[in-house]
């Protein structure tokens, strides 16, 4: 069974060293329709034994196989062939992402475009790196700077942009020489096996590029092979920091890209119906569920009044819908423990700040994961909605003294992947950008650039995903020091 539109070949199979193998289990791990509740397809589950087996697969590829040691152009040529199967099939990626997780359809499209475009800018990215440089040194006529593959990469990516971010980890991998085993989420699998089947017609060799979807326990599994030398995760902080131990356990090399709970402080030189119609359009997107999302909003004290009033007004506009409806504007949370979630959130935000407008669930929505959008006002930055991450659409707004206090309280989060400034002075929002602790800030919205290095600092992460630091997590620098230059550079 498979969601109408997607035309996966092999659900029922896991992709191990070039073939398309019946699971270990024996089992299938059903995809449920938040729009609907009801079952759209169902995907092979990898058990341990399957792990083990991409493992060895990608293993072998990388200590034996031709990738790690086909020349730069050659293995960009092979991944713009592959580029050119993912781009022809856009429209059926775009639909697998609506039925997995009801992201918008009148979003989708573009959204997996993007995907697409950012693996044409990694191999061009890549097209430029030197892996060979000269360096001076004071202690030999020639040093050679050779940057060489980490090994195999495990690349697990999460359910709420599972597309953009497994290719991206796996384009970037692959790039570098590295050999991959895919390990997407069990809730979005199907855009994988469209990366797998991609792969396989644009000739990737077996074995470079490996497909296993499993539960938690066979991914805990994945991560302690002692055959895997290098982690990429995207996903919750507590996920992170088991990997993270895992990895450090063995010296496995780790790059975690986690949990946020980003403030956007608006200065006082910000129109407050367009801070309102900003903060709103913002937290909708993608019924909230954005590791970068601007989830906090900090406020004058004097114009705090003043900006619940004109969010309210603009949230209670939202038209909430199915997500195939190109009328909706908020679609459904991606599955019912997410809901579960953000109503318990809701519940501890009642006891604690003013619920201006939602906390429920959409009167004329009797079946689906649907919850309104919710503003909470006077929140205190102590409490429990301020500091952990709900993952939906849920608006903390926090009044503050002056511009001090919002970067003291920007500052109090054991987060520190994004925000943003809202002012109409880029000399000032530079100002604030400089003194907060993220990885990444936005003058006026969530702006993100994923050809630029993109993670985060404290409890969101460590390493970089984007730009040229995007290829150095999946490479290792080797200092060669030589009495004359070699005749192969």
């Amino acid at each position: 069974m498979k969601p109408e539109g997607v035309d996966v070949r092999h659900p029922d199979k896991v992709w191990i060293g070039g073939e398309w193998r019946a699971p270990h289990s024996g089992r299938m791990i059903e995809l449920i329709s938040p729009d609907t509740e009801q079952v759209v397809g169902a995907v092979a589950e990898a058990d341990e034994a399957d792990m083990d087996a991409a493992v060895a697969a990608a293993r072998d590829a990388f200590d034996n196989g031709p990738w790690p040691r086909t020349s730069k152009a050659g293995r960009l040529a092979v991944l713009a062939r592959m580029a050119d199967v993912l781009e022809a099939r856009n429209a059926e990626i775009a639909r697998a992402w609506t039925a997995q997780i009801g992201g918008l359809a009148s979003f989708s499209v573009p959204m997996q475009a993007g995907g697409t475009a950012n693996m044409r800018t990694i191999l061009r990215l890549a097209g430029d790196f030197e892996f060979e440089q000269i360096r001076p040194s004071a202690v030999a006529h020639t040093a050679v700077l050779a940057y060489e593959p980490c090994g195999v990469a495990a690349t697990i990516a999460p359910w709420n942009a599972p597309y953009g971010i497994m290719l991206a980890k796996a384009a970037y991998a692959l790039a570098a020489g590295c050999t991959v085993v895919m390990k997407p989420s069990p809730e979005t699998p199907l855009e994988a096996y469209i990366i797998a089947e991609a792969a396989e017609a644009a000739g990737v060799p077996a074995g470079a590029l490996n497909l296993v979807c499993g539960h938690r326990d066979a991914s805990d599994h994945l991560v302690q092979n002692p055959g895997v030398d290098k982690v990429s995760f995207t996903g919750s902080t507590a996920a992170g920091r088991r990997i993270a131990s895992v990895c450090g356990e063995r010296l496995a090399r780790c790059t975690t890209e986690l949990g946020g709970k980003s403030a956007a402080i608006v200065r006082d030189d910000f129109p407050i119906d367009a801070a309102a119609k900003l903060l709103t359009g913002t937290i909708v997107m993608m019924s909230g569920q954005i590791c970068a999302m601007l989830s906090r909003v900090l406020v004058s004290r004097h114009r705090h009044d003043a900006l619940a009033q004109a969010i309210k007004e603009e949230m209670e506009k939202v038209v909430i819908g199915h997500s195939d409806d190109p009328a909706s504007q908020l679609g459904p949370v991606a599955m019912k423990r997410q809901l579960e979630r953000i109503e318990m959130f809701i519940e501890e935000g009642r006891k604690t700040a003013d619920l201006v407008t939602g906390g429920g669930r959409p009167k004329h929505l009797n079946r689906g994961y649907f919850i309104e959008p919710t503003l909470f006002a006077n929140v205190s930055n102590s409490s429990r909605i301020a500091q952990e991450e709900i993952f939906g659409p849920v608006l903390s707004l926090i009044p503050v003294e002056d511009e001090e206090d919002a970067i003291r309280v920007a500052n109090d989060s054991a987060y520190g992947l994004s925000g943003s400034v809202l002012t109409t002075d880029a000399d000032a929002a530079y100002r604030v950008a400089r003194r907060m602790r993220t990885g990444g800030i936005g003058q006026n919205g969530m702006r993100l650039d994923f050809a630029l290095p993109f993670g985060g600092f404290k409890s969101s992460g460590f390493g970089r995903e984007g730009g040229i630091e995007g290829m150095l997590a999946y490479l290792e620098s080797k200092t060669i020091l030589l009495d004359a230059e070699p005749a192969a550079l």
